[in-house]
């Protein structure tokens, strides 16, 4: 991922109030087309200009051919609130953070957790993310409903790994179950990537739990109940099970590795 800066530069007299709702307008269609990454983004006002710092996950992402209707029309909206477009200025590459893919994958997956803020769409040759602006608008011109997926992920993530309430237990049903809504809205996700794609993609199903290590290898795929999805050997080190029918990878019970 990269540092960029972005500084918007009045050209008549605003306030404080308009610039706001415009520059927060433009930053979360940045957002919902997957060209910034992260929830919340600092805006500064300086020497007479705003000023945004975030992260994004190519240096070029912000380019305007990359633009959804949606970041388009928040640009305009600049203008009534009687700013400049943007200037970018490049910072820098973040050295905490995973580098983009730059391939075609042979295939790819919906994985995610609560530590990462990259997208949710990984090559699944290599496991780096996909920035989402690179596929076709998934949804209604971009990908506003694969942001929500992954903040809900999240957020249940977060949950089931703080293991301090009773939501834990709500939070894992909905990451492990193939009938929950979780996974039913990220396994139509998924279907919608493959189709625009062309690419096979599939579902990560989080696992953990289980009796023992010979109990989880004789698990059968929840949704077709196939047990020839065990594979000789775990993908990216990771996945131990897929099922090409389904487009489901899953793992072994971590408890159990």
């Amino acid at each position: 991922m990269h540092v960029v800066e972005l500084r918007f530069e009045c050209f008549d007299d605003t306030t404080i109030s308009a610039a706001e709702k415009a520059i927060n307008g433009l930053l979360e269609a940045y957002r919902a087309n997957g060209q910034v990454l992260g929830r919340e983004f600092a805006v500064a006002f300086n020497e007479g200009e705003f000023k945004a710092r975030m992260l994004t996950p190519e240096k070029s992402s912000l380019s305007k051919r990359f633009n959804s209707p949606w970041v388009n029309s928040a640009l305009e909206g600049l203008t009534e609130a009687k700013l400049l477009a943007p200037r970018e200025k490049y910072i820098g590459q973040d050295i905490n953070s995973e580098v983009s893919s730059q391939d075609t994958p042979s295939w790819q997956l919906l994985y995610t957790s609560y530590v990462h803020m990259c997208s949710p769409l990984r090559n699944g040759d290599t496991l780096q993310p996909i920035p989402l602006y690179q596929i076709p608008a998934t949804a209604n011109g971009d990908h506003k409903r694969m942001i929500r997926w992954q903040t809900e992920w999240q957020a249940c993530d977060e949950l089931q790994m703080a293991a301090a309430t009773k939501a834990e237990f709500a939070a894992l049903e909905e990451l492990t179950s193939h009938q929950s809504d979780l996974f039913r809205r990220g396994w139509d996700l998924r279907g919608r990537v493959e189709y625009l794609t062309k690419i096979p993609t599939y579902y990560y199903l989080y696992r953990v739990g289980g009796e023992s290590l010979a109990a989880e290898k004789q698990r059968a795929c929840p949704k077709c109940g196939s047990k020839e999805w065990l594979l000789d050997e775990p993908l990216l080190d990771m996945f131990h099970f897929r099922c090409e029918a389904c487009r489901i990878v899953s793992n072994i019970s971590w408890d159990h590795l």
